[in-house]
């Protein structure tokens, strides 16, 4: 048994909307509601939705980029919820996140080696100039760069080669646990396949654990241990990469997989085309949020959200209806 390293219970994060001459609260989106999972060390968990369903919402609550309304987020046994300024700064050390726009994420006023060197220099690590030239130097060496880039500015570099920068600077505190937020779907596709193996080989040398958000389903299938699926703000369906790809139970699920290109064109797949648009966060549709949309709904799914079903320990769903 993989020991737990991060455990999510019932998070969620509402966003209220302000109207009338006071600004006062007239209505309120659920971006994440009552999530619930765990990560065990060494593994990485995809997660996967259409855009708006709360992936990235989710992702930066893990680290209190965006404080949770409501929920526990276990890392390593502690609440990190429950932490004060200092004590998630010293937690930071642990927990990182490699942002999806790398051309947005570095300051363009700052040399590669001042931006590596910057989260070193606020925890204390790498105590002086001899000690944090040589991490630097291993840094970058592990990212696949050229020593000479630690001089150069980020517009001096491509795409892949920012993205590597922002792995380098998440690295450079030695975290346990990342949330790699869409880190490739910025890049060409062939820079995206460097970048994914450069993750997978870091994991495998230095024993991380990631949370790996992505809109590419064949990639999230490639690097993913378990994949979880999220619509509307609710987790529904997860369950292990080879499980879900090949058996999914959701039809959410059964639709969104039915859409990744096959590279055969003989070969026939049958596409499950959703009829109308996502419903709004703000109003969602009572019962399960995804009978509007879907072709096995009934009355029960109309009016009662579903329970959280297990077929086994590793593969679990939220369906009344399942295929």
């Amino acid at each position: 048994m993989s020991e737990c390293l991060l455990e999510v219970k019932n998070l969620t994060k509402r966003f209220p909307i302000k109207g009338g001459l006071f600004g006062r609260e007239v209505a309120s989106v659920k971006a994440v509601n009552d999530v619930s999972f765990k990560i065990n060390k060494g593994e990485t968990l995809g997660l996967v939705g259409e855009s708006g369903c709360g992936k990235t919402t989710l992702g930066r609550s893990l680290l209190r980029l965006i404080e949770p309304t409501a929920g526990e987020v276990i890392f390593n046994g502690q609440d990190i919820t429950k932490f004060n300024a200092t004590q998630m700064r010293e937690m930071r050390r642990k927990i990182q996140i490699i942002f999806q726009d790398p051309f947005a994420s570095l300051n363009p006023r700052m040399t590669v080696g001042g931006i590596i060197s910057e989260p070193m220099e606020i925890h204390n690590l790498a105590v002086g100039k001899d000690a944090r030239q040589k991490r630097l130097y291993e840094l970058i060496d592990q990212v696949q760069l050229p020593k000479d880039a630690l001089n150069k500015y980020p517009h001096e570099f491509s795409g892949g080669q920012r993205q590597r920068i922002c792995i380098a600077r998440a690295l450079a505190v030695e975290p346990e646990f990342i949330v790699c937020d869409e880190p490739v779907s910025a890049l060409d596709v062939s820079v995206q396949a460097q970048v994914v193996n450069l993750l997978m080989d870091l994991q495998k040398d230095l024993g991380l654990t990631y949370l790996f958000i992505a809109h590419d389903l064949k990639v999230v299938e490639f690097i993913s241990d378990r994949v979880a699926v999220m619509y509307l703000g609710n987790m529904v369906e997860v369950a292990k990469s080879s499980e879900i790809y090949g058996n999914a139970k959701h039809p959410y699920t059964k639709a969104l997989f039915s859409a990744i290109p096959t590279p055969n064109p003989e070969v026939v797949v049958d596409r499950i085309i959703l009829e109308g648009d996502i419903p709004s966060p703000m109003n969602p549709p009572s019962g399960c949020h995804f009978h509007p949309r879907c072709w096995k709904a009934t009355d029960k799914c109309r009016q009662t959200y579903p329970e959280l079903t297990h077929i086994s320990e590793n593969h679990k769903f939220k369906c009344h209806n399942p295929l």
